[in-house]
């Protein structure tokens, strides 16, 4: 059994006046997604212009905070702590690199169900990550606005 350690350091994000709103939003205890008006896409990571139709057109979408596990891979040697990195396809389509954690490092699986929770950086920052979803936490047991 290899469990995700929480004393590991997460190292801090830079917030910038284009992302400044995902992490607002973070703080408030949800993840958003940039939606685009001029083509209708969903897109991550955030950034003000469209990867797909360059329009500077976007806006905040709430997401679900919910998905699956696309891959995954875990580190566990010459790191102080065990950790795992992942790709999460979100339930609105888009995929984002993140952690897992709160759960057992050997009990992931590509397509696992995952959820989003949140984990301070070293600067205090909210960082979303995502652990497995249980059947208790129904689809939307965090993520979206309240």
């Amino acid at each position: 059994m290899a469990p995700a350690d929480q004393d590991r350091e997460i190292p801090a994000f830079h917030v910038s006046p284009e992302n400044q709103g995902y992490f607002d939003a973070v703080v408030e205890g949800c993840l958003v997604v940039k939606y685009c008006n001029a083509c209708n896409q969903i897109h991550f990571f955030p950034r003000t212009i469209c990867p797909h139709c360059f329009s500077d057109d976007t806006r905040w979408l709430d997401s679900a905070g919910t998905g699956k596990i696309y891959t995954y891979s875990v580190s566990r040697r010459g790191i102080p702590v065990p950790f795992a990195l992942a790709y999460v396809t979100l339930d609105e389509g888009v995929t984002m690199m993140s952690n897992i954690v709160d759960c057992d490092l050997d009990s992931l699986a590509i397509d696992m169900r995952v959820r989003v929770v949140f984990k301070a950086a070293i600067d205090g920052v909210l960082v979303p990550m995502f652990t497995p979803q249980l059947e208790a936490d129904g689809p939307n047991a965090q993520g979206a606005r309240r």
